[in-house]
């Protein structure tokens, strides 16, 4: 089977940005799952207020997210399936403890991990002082909700055997660019896509 590729990682870190122009580079030869949450916040979703509104928005969007990626895997049955976020993503926002989040789900971080070839990790500019404003209405993360979602969504995905960091730096076209290389790098392990 063709492999499934998550990229990751805090607000404003530039993935989207490396996603689409990941597409062109790879046209035909991936297909790329568009980010759940967005996909649900953006469809007159509003976001959580409370708790309890919080877990069932993060239950629905974990199972969009799955199903999004087996709907693309089905689909394009021949090409790298380049996921934007991946189902643990909602484990940084659940508001309770890490065993709930599984039990609640019905999974574990090992049946999580196995959908995943690879996680490629896009650090926050934020990290490094530089701003976060995106041409993204829903994304609304202060620089300091930034970090501290970037930091907890590190130590989830770095847990994965294959994981690969691109970290902050002052230049955004550099990040870009090396998280692209890093995308064609771990595309490359595999030659029959």
């Amino acid at each position: 089977m063709k492999k499934r590729i998550v990229l990751t990682g805090g607000p404003g870190g530039g993935k989207t940005t490396a996603l689409d122009l990941i597409r062109r580079e790879f046209c035909g030869k991936i297909a790329s799952v568009p980010e759940a949450a967005t996909m649900m916040f953006s469809g007159g979703i509003d976001r959580a207020k409370n708790d309890t509104v919080l877990r069932t928005q993060q239950v629905a969007i974990f199972n969009l997210q799955k199903h999004l990626e087996d709907i693309q895997r089905a689909t394009y049955p021949e090409c790298v399936v380049l996921c934007d976020r991946g189902s643990l993503d909602g484990l940084a926002y659940w508001p309770d403890s890490k065993e709930d989040f599984f039990k609640t789900m019905g999974s574990s971080i090992e049946e999580e991990f196995a959908r995943y070839d690879a996680v490629i990790f896009f650090e926050t500019a934020a990290k490094s002082g530089e701003s976060i404003r995106s041409n993204n209405p829903i994304r609304n993360e202060s620089d300091k909700a930034a970090i501290e979602l970037d930091t907890k969504l590190q130590a989830i995905w770095s847990q994965h055997p294959n994981f690969n960091l691109v970290g902050s730096s002052e230049s955004f076209i550099r990040k870009v660019l090396f998280g692209i290389m890093t995308i064609e790098n771990v595309i490359g392990q595999y030659k029959h896509y």
